[in-house]
């Protein structure tokens, strides 16, 4: 069998068994990658494979410096392998330095005051500031429908987000007019998007880093802003607001409470206003 058609083999199994758990493309693509990658490497028949193999593998990863997210993909991934695809029960336990803990670059309100009012074009400015009010990722705001909508409930759904999993959004008050005026103007149907270009196809991702950029340059903020940021800030200012991490947590879609904790510690430096029992005694 040519490498080509080898390789073409194991990929289709990994879809074929990956699509019935559910999994996103993206998490089927990424898999299909790093076990191609560890094939390639390893040069043996995938019959032979063995845990030694895959250990010896991660090892040589963690010695090149990949970060321990980098580690936790491909440890997922050939574990997938192992376990779904050849049916070997394998436990791997894997030692390695985790990626420190880095901080999401945050905007204060002032400085998101700065940038929606830099957005001349109405809708560009709607988008964004929908972005920041609800917390959604990039991708789930282009792919939003007046369907998923529920504004005179002042919520709406994510369909199939990341995990292909659904959930609920929230609306903020002040926009609920601006969008009600968007549907109408634009004679949009349920099955719409609500976003759609002047040639009536939905947005994608670079256009909306692009307007991003353009106002980032207009106000003048000096930090590396994306549409993420947006979403990194809606959090933290949820928490400083005196929302617990598990509310959060479901509105961001994360799977574990750690994910979300981070922004608890980027809130710390507006919310540590407790003084400490010494300096009430001197």
């Amino acid at each position: 069998m040519s490498t080509y058609k080898y390789f073409m083999n194991i990929n289709e199994a990994i879809k074929k068994e990956a699509l019935r758990r559910c999994y996103s493309f993206r998490t089927i693509k990424t898999y299909q990658k790093c076990v191609e990658r560890f094939l390639k490497t390893c040069n043996k028949d995938i019959s032979k494979i063995s845990k030694t193999d895959v250990k010896e593998f991660l090892y040589e990863l963690i010695e090149k410096g990949k970060a321990g997210n980098t580690i936790n993909v491909y440890l997922s991934s050939l574990k997938f392998l192992l376990e779904e695809i050849l049916n070997k029960k394998m436990r791997l336990n894997i030692k390695y330095s985790k990626k420190p803990l880095k901080l999401p670059i945050i905007l204060s309100r002032g400085e998101l005051k700065k940038l929606f009012s830099s957005i001349y074009n109405k809708k560009h400015r709607l988008i964004i500031q929908f972005i920041y009010s609800s917390g959604l990722r990039v991708s789930e705001i282009i792919n939003l429908k007046i369907q998923d909508l529920e504004l005179n409930k002042s919520y709406g759904f994510v369909r199939n987000g990341k995990g292909n999993k659904d959930r609920i959004f929230i609306v903020a008050e002040t926009l609920k007019e601006d969008i009600k005026n968007l549907i109408e103007k634009e004679k949009l149907k349920t099955e719409d998007y609500l976003f759609n270009t002047n040639r009536k196809s939905k947005y994608n991702i670079r256009s909306i880093q692009q307007i991003i950029k353009n106002a980032v340059k207009i106000a003048g903020v000096n930090k590396k802003i994306s549409p993420h940021t947006l979403r990194h800030s809606f959090a933290t200012h949820l928490i400083e607001n005196g929302y617990s991490v598990s509310e959060i947590q479901a509105l961001l879609g994360h799977k574990s409470p750690e994910t979300t904790m981070i922004y608890l510690h980027a809130s710390l430096p507006n919310m540590i206003k407790v003084k400490s029992p010494l300096d009430n005694s001197q």
